[in-house]
């Protein structure tokens, strides 16, 4: 399985900077609960990340239609973690306003995966059409 160890990296790098950035008290509710969905979020982030393997591309293409893993339930889980991360890291960073910056990354996200979407049923008809009908986002 090709992996991009880059992408894994910037998170085992970024993660512990934003740590020492911001640990220490006061622990209030939200700065709990960031971290209980930052977590496992990020975790869940990697996971997709390796399970994708090769097919990771910045742009869209379509090499492999992975459907396996949480590939099966969830047609785009990078997008879907990687969102539950930044939105953990910002209330756990007591930064809860920043949570603003969703109004674009998501209309920027669906933007991009209807542009992934396109590219894979064009390389892939019935089979990626079957595919997406059985996952969600």
């Amino acid at each position: 399985m090709k992996l991009n160890y880059a992408t894994l990296a910037v998170i085992a790098v970024f993660v512990p900077i934003m740590v020492m950035l911001f640990w220490g008290p006061p622990w209030t509710v939200p700065r709990i609960a960031g971290l209980a969905i930052a977590i496992p979020s990020l975790l869940l982030l990697a996971l997709a990340r390796i399970q994708l393997g090769g097919a990771f591309s910045v742009q869209a293409k379509a090499s492999t239609l992975v459907t396996t893993g949480l590939y099966s339930r969830i047609r785009n889980p990078i997008y879907v973690f990687g969102g539950l991360a930044v939105a953990g890291f910002f209330l756990w960073a007591n930064r809860p306003w920043l949570l603003l910056c969703f109004v674009v990354l998501i209309p920027l996200q669906v933007y991009r995966t209807r542009n992934e979407e396109r590219v894979l049923a064009e390389k892939f008809g019935a089979a990626y059409l079957d595919y997406k009908r059985q996952t969600w986002f």
